[in-house]
């Protein structure tokens, strides 16, 4: 019994200094992360998941451990997947919003945001549809709060009065050792922020600016709804999409801290609409955008011709298209979240007009 209780010991030493090597090398600390609301998500290197807080305008990167897996191996479709998460939760359906969703590259496991009842809460779903709520006391983290973040409190805007803190942070991703954070900052600007990881310290952020092909006018405060790192023929960018529908390039070396840029509008895919979601991927040796909107359905954009594309700089009217060619994918319906879950696979969130959702893995189209 002595010698199976020294083996339990020095396993438990072991696992404590290897965590402690970890959180050490990504700076990551034991801690409690007090997330006010649970917002956009991405993955990291390690496991390491990045969560946007939008109401306490903090980023948190924590390490959930989970880096055993096949990504090329999973399948998960679960139906009711709300009122599940509500269950697992201890509420009421309608009680809940799943505001993001990520799948970790490590494993194939998909990691929801929640917002539940005016709090915060991760869910992972494993490779076998298992749901668990993902443990916040004394977990493996660090975190970033954004300076100029607007104020938590209902102010004037040209659509009338709104909190705009909500839109401190609209998205968030993971590219070579940064953070790129998009959202509002400032009065009302349009903003992206490039913050490298580990973190150190948070810049003001480039407010970006765009020509709205729909609105025939240049715009500093149309906000970023979400976007993606991109290498452009070796270009690092950011693919950004905006109500209504501008498709936006921003290469990664116009971003200033302090500045302002304005990006090239290679796209206009059509008004009164407001793009949810959007990943990139290969296929038959070709690279595609897909992206879910709230009213325009999932459309598949082709990036050829993208870097000689001298972008839009005449209006395009009357809910017209422009720039970059897509087709709608009409066989996915509903679509309010997706992201890629290996080469030839995604997993996608629907939701049927009586609000009930499910997920469910598709081929890239």
């Amino acid at each position: 019994m002595r010698a199976i209780r020294l083996v339990s010991c020095v396993m438990a030493g072991l696992l404590v200094s290897m965590s402690a090597a970890f959180g050490a090398e990504w700076g990551l600390k034991e801690g409690t992360p007090e997330i006010k609301s649970a917002g956009p998500l991405a993955f990291g290197p390690d496991g390491i998941l990045f969560v946007g807080d939008a109401k306490g305008a903090t980023v948190f990167a924590i390490g959930t451990g989970d880096t055993k897996g096949d990504p090329s191996k999973v399948e998960i479709n679960v139906s009711g997947l709300n009122a599940k998460v509500a269950e697992l939760l201890g509420v009421n359906a309608d009680k809940i919003a799943i505001t993001d969703l990520a799948v970790n590259p490590l494993t194939g496991n998909v990691f929801l945001s929640v917002s539940k009842a005016g709090s915060a809460a991760l869910v992972k779903i494993a490779a076998d549809g298992k749901l668990s709520q993902v443990g916040l006391q004394k977990v493996l983290m660090q975190k970033i709060e954004l300076p100029n973040a607007p104020e938590d409190k209902e102010v004037e805007t040209k659509r009338g009065k709104a909190n705009l803190r909500g839109q401190s942070i609209t998205d968030i991703a993971y590219a070579e050792g940064k953070v790129y954070v998009s959202g509002v900052a400032g009065g009302a600007l349009s903003n992206v922020r490039e913050i490298p990881f580990p973190f150190t310290d948070a810049n003001a952020g480039t407010n970006v600016e765009i020509y709205h092909a729909a609105h025939a006018q240049v715009e500093g405060n149309a906000v970023v709804r979400t976007f993606l790192p991109i290498n452009i023929d070796g270009e690092a960018s950011l693919l950004a999409g905006f109500t209504c529908t501008p498709l936006v390039k921003f290469p990664v070396n116009t971003l200033k801290p302090g500045e302002k840029t304005r990006g090239t509008t290679v796209a206009e895919l059509g008004n009164r609409n407001q793009p949810l979601d959007m990943i990139v991927y290969q296929k038959e040796g070709k690279t595609f955008l897909l992206m879910s909107n709230n009213n325009r359905g999932v459309m598949k954009i082709t990036t050829e011709g993208i870097t000689k594309n001298p972008g839009l700089t005449e209006p395009v009217r009357g809910g017209g298209v422009a720039g970059q060619s897509y087709e709608t994918i009409k066989a996915l319906e509903g679509v309010v979240q997706l992201d890629k879950l290996n080469n030839t696979h995604a997993v996608i969130v629907t939701q049927s007009p009586s609000g009930s959702q499910d997920l469910r893995t598709i081929a890239l189209p």
